[in-house]
């Protein structure tokens, strides 16, 4: 969607589905459907935490990118750590599920505080599956 001035706003729901809400944190799962299942254009605002309880391949791209740039394999229990800063949102990009059958994972926004970095900074990860990005925003 677009404003009068031309300017495109993403959602900054991290996920489909709202699955626990407090003060301090925001939980969402995201299941993407087999064979391409897409999550749409949308930011994160909070540093936060994602976790893949199974296994599952997929693929992300930023907005603006001619392509489906950023590749992410994740082993059952990955996890992911995701200092999104001060700075502002983080790019806008869409992710795509490669199986043959849906895959879940869940997003975790610290919602409570404030970033303790002005910049967003590389994505940490507990080694249980990669992810390929050349621009590392993601």
């Amino acid at each position: 969607m677009s404003d009068q001035d031309g300017d495109r706003h993403f959602p900054t729901a991290p996920g489909d589905t709202l699955v626990f809400e407090n003060d301090r944190v925001r939980v969402w799962s995201m299941t993407l459907a087999a064979n391409g299942g897409i999550y749409d254009f949308h930011q994160h605002e909070h540093d936060h935490v994602i976790l893949w309880p199974d296994a599952g391949r997929a693929q992300a791209m930023q907005y603006g990118d001619e392509g489906w740039t950023i590749s992410q394999v994740a082993e059952a229990g990955f996890v992911m750590f995701k200092t999104v800063g001060t700075g502002g949102p983080m790019l806008p990009h869409r992710i795509k599920n490669l199986e043959d059958h849906p895959v879940t994972h869940y997003i975790v926004e610290l919602i409570s505080e404030q970033s303790p970095s002005p910049v967003t900074l590389p994505t940490e990860t507990n080694g249980r599956g990669s992810t390929s990005n050349p621009r590392m925003s993601l």
